[in-house]
């Protein structure tokens, strides 16, 4: 099986470089009439190699108690084929990147109440994963539900991303978190290598503003919205959370394959950082939804560490998390 690691710093026209001599020492070879189809046949590789950046599964349910109608139900499986096109044919980034790269994600909308014809309301939980390199091991990055998800959709309704512009809610939503999935991803891979699409996530939230609707505004009663959830991750105080990805992943994860000690010594370090966060903003969203992210990943990779060690996690993470300390103390069973 190919494993194919995505370093959005390097990765951009390697695998050509590799397959080039072999097309031009078959082409050397061929006939004129032969050279045209090769010619043409080339052409078609080379504007069919790339994909766009995400591979997004999604699904649509309603709340069990929810009585859904016939017709209702056609226009929830027209929306989970719109909003999974939306997502997979949107270009988010100029970077290229091929099928293999694309960055695994889901989309799971719980529509929990129609108040009127053609409008619905409910949750949406956003998840997406990164591969270990030198491994067939994919971590989460990202673990989110959104409590406030509210919009109109209709039949062959049209979502369509407008940078800088307000189109109506679904789709501000969706291109929030397609940035936020890519800032996440490109910080894992070089530090701080996702400032453009956290900024544009960010721009998307001022665009809303002017819409009233929840889950944009600061001034509302949950600090687990969209608003606070990119506010914080470009506010200076959270600077070592973005670290903390990095060193997590690259010095961490992605050096389990050479040095499982050393990489787990270093997977603590990035997570110590998160200290200074949680001293003087307790209970951020952020924090909060990277470390339960982690959970049953680092119960695993510490299962064979010493006694200490594991001690050692399991107080670090509570004083992060203190909500969450029951969850933590099952590292050491």
């Amino acid at each position: 099986m190919l494993l194919i690691f995505r370093n959005h710093l390097y990765k951009n026209n390697i695998h050509l470089l590799l397959i080039k001599p072999f097309y031009v020492a078959l082409y050397m070879n061929y006939s004129a009439m032969s050279k045209t189809l090769l010619f043409t046949f080339l052409f078609f590789v080379s504007c069919f190699s790339y994909a766009q950046e995400l591979n997004c599964q999604v699904t649509v349910v309603n709340d069990a108690k929810l009585e859904v109608s016939s017709v209702e139900q056609e226009i929830l499986t027209q929306m989970k084929q719109t909003v999974f096109e939306f997502m997979n044919n949107t270009k988010w980034t100029k970077d290229k990147f091929s099928v293999e790269e694309r960055i695994n994600c889901n989309i799971q909308i719980q529509i929990n109440a129609i108040p009127s014809p053609g409008v619905y309301e409910g949750t949406m939980q956003i998840q997406s994963s990164r591969p270990a390199f030198k491994s067939t091991y994919n971590t989460t990055a990202f673990n989110f539900v959104d409590m406030d998800i509210s919009f109109p959709f209709s039949r062959n309704s049209v979502l369509i991303y407008a940078p800088n512009q307000f189109r109506d809610n679904i789709t501000s939503v969706l291109a929030f978190y397609a940035y936020y999935i890519l800032g996440v991803d490109y910080d894992s891979m070089s530090l701080k290598g996702g400032n453009p699409y956290f900024v544009e996530a960010q721009q998307i939230v001022a665009n809303a503003q002017s819409s009233n609707i929840k889950g944009w505004m600061s001034n509302e009663s949950s600090k687990k919205n969209r608003y606070w959830l990119i506010d914080n991750t470009l506010q200076q105080l959270f600077e070592p959370l973005r670290e903390c990805n990095y060193e997590y992943n690259r010095k961490g994860l992605d050096q389990l394959y050479e040095n499982k000690e050393s990489a787990r010594k270093n997977m603590f370090n990035a997570l110590n950082k998160l200290s200074k966060i949680a001293a003087s903003r307790p209970g951020s969203i952020n924090v909060t939804i990277f470390v339960q992210a982690k959970t049953s990943e680092l119960k695993n990779l510490f299962y064979d560490a010493t006694l200490t060690e594991k001690t050692d996690l399991v107080n670090l993470l509570k004083k992060i998390d203190p909500v969450n300390s029951s969850k933590y103390q099952e590292i050491l069973n």
